[in-house]
């Protein structure tokens, strides 16, 4: 879980220091918002592959597919109730999403297939 919080605390900076110069075009206002709930997918599927890493090594691979799925789904579900709630430029906003969805899949990759490595 810290490697998580490391790299979200990198993306907050980042993005608090493009803010600051001026880069209001590229980030939307809610970027906070989709940092934090980046960090609590984060830790949901970082219990979830320690379930399924704990017991049997079996269950990994049926587990890492219900991480995947559950990112999509929550995902969806993320950007579904901000357009409901009409947030403004939409476009930056699911840009925005979208960027910070691939960093974190490739990060959450990166973690695990180190962590796979060392287990083997």
């Amino acid at each position: 879980m810290l490697p998580s919080l490391g790299f979200t605390a990198f993306l907050a900076i980042v993005f608090f220091i493009a803010e600051q110069l001026g880069a209001t075009g590229w980030l939307h206002p809610y970027w906070k918002y989709m940092l934090i709930f980046f960090l609590s997918i984060s830790f949901l599927i970082h219990r979830l592959m320690g379930i399924g890493f704990q017991n049997n090594r079996e269950k990994f691979v049926p587990f890492y597919m219900a991480t995947i799925v559950a990112r999509l789904i929550l995902a969806l579900v993320f950007v579904g109730v901000f357009l409901w709630q009409g947030v403004s430029a939409v476009k930056v906003f699911i840009l925005d999403f979208l960027a910070l969805y691939i960093f974190y899949t490739a990060f959450e990759i990166y973690i695990l297939s180190r962590n796979l490595r060392r287990g083997l």
